[in-house]
């Protein structure tokens, strides 16, 4: 059909009229299979769950009140405003589909199709609320410690594991991650996976008190501490520990420094203790080595037992898994922070297929200070005001 100048511009502006409608419906199209989330997504099934808190707990790893509490404090940073294209899922919602992310370990396509999600809205909502959740709990339940703090902790030490003057465990694992994108071998460990670093110092009762997260998986333990804000403070001695006050019962070793212990991967310094070498050891020394030992339980077992995302390679970015295990350690001291439950079994590392051992320090050049004050700990371990019945045994 020949078209006159006159009707050519007309034509072409209902052409582009008719193109920006075609577009904006397909911006607005939505799979038949999502339309269906509120009659058969699985957030019906978590409403439900709401009268049967035994049910619940399995489901979140959370009871129904520690729920509602921690929706409480981050349901103002995750909410999202209505608009007239779309209503967007509840705070309720997304706080749910975190909380299966972490307590399940299953990908991002499992958890979109079962609340009947776009997989691109769930890449969204973990990272996220992961993130509110460690802004909401960090404060409260992992403070920085200061000197009353430092007390009581090592009050926890003397008590419950006969370790005086000890203020902390360190320990470390690597989370095990996919290859990021055009990182070379920067979280490439040696183990041959890629991984970030999880650094963490612990107290009497398995409560992280310092986390350091997101180091590259190729540093060691050693490593990540002396790049970690927490190492540079305690070389400069910053980290307002308790002045140094003798062992219980042995007046005469002087006063002794407070310590943190850790195992083969640390160095050994004035605040920090590791075990001597395993060779041809005395049994002072053996025993010193149960004793430290005992303290530098894996609360990593303890974590990833409740939050399986530890059980799989995690499949996103190394800033989202930051927020991801962040999130994990801030929900971990939440629910134990007021509890006087006992604590479970860890899990042996051999069960945890995404949390490796992070590798050994190299050369330990230690000070004669820092080798004095083991010395001094092996010494009382071994005396009469020191020993345990039961170490002999074991040792």
């Amino acid at each position: 059909m020949y078209l006159t100048r006159a009707k050519k511009p007309a034509l072409a502006l209902a052409l582009l009229v008719r193109r920006k409608r075609a577009a904006r419906k397909k911006r607005l199209w939505v799979h038949e299979t999502l339309r269906s989330r509120e009659q058969l997504g699985e957030f019906r099934l978590v409403k439900e769950l709401r009268f049967h808190s035994d049910r619940f707990q399995v489901y979140f790893w959370l009871s129904m009140e520690q729920f509602e509490s921690l929706l409480g404090r981050v349901g103002p940073r995750i909410s999202r405003i209505h608009t007239n294209y779309r209503e967007p899922s509840s705070s309720r919602e997304r706080l749910a589909i975190c909380l299966r992310y972490l307590a399940t370990g299953d990908s991002y396509t499992t958890i979109a199709s079962s609340y009947r999600m776009g997989i691109s809205t769930v890449a969204d909502i973990v990272p996220d609320v992961s993130k509110a959740i460690w802004d909401s709990l960090v404060d409260e339940f992992l403070p920085v410690p200061k000197v009353a703090d430092w007390h009581e902790i090592a009050l926890g030490f003397q008590e419950r594991w006969n370790f005086p003057n000890c203020v902390g465990a360190i320990d470390g694992k690597h989370v095990v991650i996919q290859a990021p994108h055009n990182s070379g071998f920067q979280y490439f460990n040696y183990k041959g996976t890629y991984s970030v670093v999880l650094l963490a110092v612990v107290d009497a009762r398995y409560l992280f008190r310092v986390v350091d997260v997101g180091a590259f998986g190729r540093n060691s333990d050693g490593g990540t501490l002396n790049a970690s804000t927490f190492g540079e403070a305690l070389r400069e001695e910053k980290l307002h520990l308790p002045e140094d006050a003798p062992l219980p019962g042995a007046n005469h070793l002087g006063p002794m420094p407070h310590v943190f212990v850790g195992d083969e991967a640390f160095p050994l310094r004035r605040n920090v203790l590791r075990p001597y070498p395993e060779r041809n050891l005395s049994q002072p020394k053996r025993i010193f080595n149960y004793r430290l030992s005992r303290v530098v339980e894996n609360a990593f077992g303890i974590l990833a037992a409740q939050w399986r995302i530890y059980h799989r390679v995690i499949g996103v970015s190394p800033e989202n898994v930051d927020a991801v295990v962040k999130a994990t350690v801030a929900l971990h001291n939440f629910q134990r922070w007021n509890s006087t439950a006992e604590n479970p079994v860890p899990l042996e590392e051999r069960d945890i297929p995404a949390l490796q051992q992070a590798r050994r320090a190299g050369a330990n050049n230690a000070t004669q200070e820092a080798v004095s004050v083991r010395e001094s700990f092996n010494s009382y371990f071994s005396s009469a005001v020191g020993e345990v019945p039961w170490q002999y045994n074991v040792a």
